[in-house]
């Protein structure tokens, strides 16, 4: 079995400000290492499961969040961007995986179940994949869909959970925090390590391959700027066009051009 695992920061346990998750702000070096626990745990149980290999996306920021020495030796890790539109899911066009995981997800843009929700980044007001405000899960487990591959586990906050169930059935999931305005209600970061692991092996000891992605005929993509010169400058992107001042739209079956749009939007 080969396990793809994409992991994030911003549903790390415990996490609650932005300057926990920039590099050169002390206060990320503490959930750095938790970020690296609970990538460590999710592969420990899919190794209990079978796996016999993982690649491990680091997917933050620099890409270079997760401690090495801190994952078994069964994972390989890619750091830093590979700069195609895979972007958080770079490298899983380069083997046949048997299925995706992700780790420390989070809420999408807006959304109040986390304190630091966003897609992508903060430049814009919302990525929309036919009317549905996107997240990083959705955008990702798209993804995993264009290439066939079943998505059977993620971790983060409550509402991402809540939602990556109901967009995925048979998908399970690990909730370590909850957000309240500008708070986080978080468990303890070992019951969360706990967690992690036995439901990460339960998802890949079970029927994981019936976890498939419902991928549409057809995508319908909204880019919502903040910045309307932003907006006219993106507009440009083959077969986009700008829709008011500050919406780029774009339609098409082929969800790569999705990912590319994304990649040049941002």
């Amino acid at each position: 079995m080969k396990v793809f695992i994409s992991s994030d920061i911003e549903g790390t346990t415990g996490i609650n400000h932005w300057d926990e998750t920039r590099h050169g702000n002390p206060d990320i070096t503490y959930f750095m290492k938790q970020m690296t626990r609970e990538v460590n745990a999710v592969c420990q149980g899919a190794i209990a499961a079978g796996a016999e290999s993982i690649l491990v996306k680091d997917g933050h920021a620099t890409g270079r969040n997760l401690l090495p020495e801190g994952l078994p030796e069964e994972v390989k890790l890619l750091r830093g961007w590979t700069g195609d539109p895979y972007s958080m899911m770079g490298g899983i066009n380069t083997q046949d995986f048997d299925a995706v995981m992700f780790t420390g997800y989070h809420s999408w843009t807006n959304n109040g179940g986390n304190p630091l929700s966003h897609s992508k980044n903060t430049k814009h007001m919302g990525i929309i994949i036919n009317g549905v405000v996107a997240s990083e899960f959705m955008i990702n487990s798209y993804t995993a869909g264009m290439l066939g591959i079943p998505v059977c586990f993620l971790s983060g906050d409550k509402a991402m959970c809540q939602y990556a169930e109901s967009f995925i059935p048979g998908l399970k999931t690990v909730a370590v925090n909850e957000g309240i305005g500008g708070a986080t209600i978080s468990i303890h970061p070992d019951l969360a390590v706990r967690r992690l692991k036995e439901t990460a092996q339960a998802a890949l000891s079970g029927d994981y391959k019936s976890c498939r992605v419902p991928m549409p005929k057809e995508f319908e993509v909204i880019i919502r700027y903040k910045e309307h010169t932003l907006a006219y400058t993106k507009s440009f992107f083959p077969n986009a066009a700008l829709v008011n001042d500050t919406d780029v739209r774009l339609v098409t079956k082929d969800y790569f051009d999705v990912l590319r749009l994304i990649q040049f939007g941002f």
